[in-house]
């Protein structure tokens, strides 16, 4: 009897920002691994889901939207995308319904020129009226020339089933990359760190969001209780006095909201202590991008 071949690969989710790739890498991987708001820009690092079956696994990329850079954080974001097309066994292009795309886009060109697979991913069909979908359909055609296409609602989860089997149909034959029960290659303290940043991305306007960045200074569990400190850094004073809020009360519901997340995420209580620091003009600074994890 002919032992089955083994499928493993790497599958990047690229597009610009808020077009849902975090919402389909969360339904591909069924957890909760990038965070999820109405903001642009909110997923800043390359973050690796990992999917195993008996005979596969498909470890999935979710990367920072394609921006034009504006600061050196902006920079070290647009070098994790680029990072993932690089090693990518399978590229999802993922566009919104309404979405067009300019020729003269860098990485229209890129995908056009690579020799890997791309498979072209239409979200929030959901939202579709009338003709739309085939009009995006016949328009996308027209400007690209992608392996597939395959609509989906990333949010209601609708042909997400159809996508799987077309990127498992990608893999090639090849050893696991990972071990087996492994969910992703980030850290507890990352995804501490991320649920707190989301916090912020829902709880704040403006700026804030933006000029923040969370640091885990303290991880400690037992048996019964997960102990958590963390540093909120802001470029600016006054940037401090509205993330902390009169008499302490909106930094108390960012902490509060994000204890919830993670005790739900552990399956464990969790003490949770918040700092906030004022590091000026972080985003444009090397050696402060690479204390925060974006530079190598």
């Amino acid at each position: 009897m002919t032992k089955q071949k083994h499928k493993a690969g790497f599958v990047s989710i690229i597009g610009k920002p808020n077009v849902g790739k975090s919402t389909l890498m969360n339904q591909l991987v069924g957890e909760r691994l990038s965070i999820i708001t109405s903001k642009a820009q909110t997923t800043r690092h390359r973050i690796l889901g990992i999917v195993n079956g008996d005979d596969f696994q498909i470890v999935y990329s979710d990367t920072p939207g394609i921006i034009k850079p504006q600061y050196e954080l902006h920079q070290s974001m647009m070098r994790f995308v680029n990072s993932s097309l690089e090693d990518a066994d399978l590229i999802l292009f993922m566009v919104e319904l309404g979405e067009k795309y300019n020729k003269e886009d860098e990485i229209l060109t890129k995908l056009t020129n690579t020799k890997v697979p791309v498979v072209l991913v239409i979200n929030k069909i959901d939202q579709a009226k009338g003709t739309q979908l085939q009009d995006k359909l016949t328009y996308w055609k027209d400007v690209f020339t992608p392996s597939e296409v395959i609509t989906i609602s990333a949010l209601n989860g609708t042909h997400v089933k159809d996508l799987f089997g077309c990127i498992l149909s990608h893999m090639p034959n090849h050893p696991p990359y990972f071990p087996k029960d492994e969910l992703t290659d980030k850290p507890e303290r990352f995804f501490v760190a991320e649920m707190i940043r989301e916090k912020i991305f829902l709880n704040y306007k403006q700026e804030i969001p933006y000029s923040s960045e969370v640091v885990v200074t303290e991880f400690k569990e037992d048996d019964k209780i997960i102990r958590i400190r963390a540093e909120i850094f802001v470029e600016r004073k006054t940037q401090k006095g509205i993330l902390i809020g009169k008499n302490g009360s909106a930094l108390k519901k960012v902490g509060t909201e994000a204890r919830a997340e993670m005790e739900a995420f552990f399956g464990k209580k969790v003490f949770l202590e918040t700092f906030v620091k004022v590091e000026p003009d972080w985003r444009s600074k090397s050696l402060q991008l690479r204390r925060f994890g974006y530079k190598s």
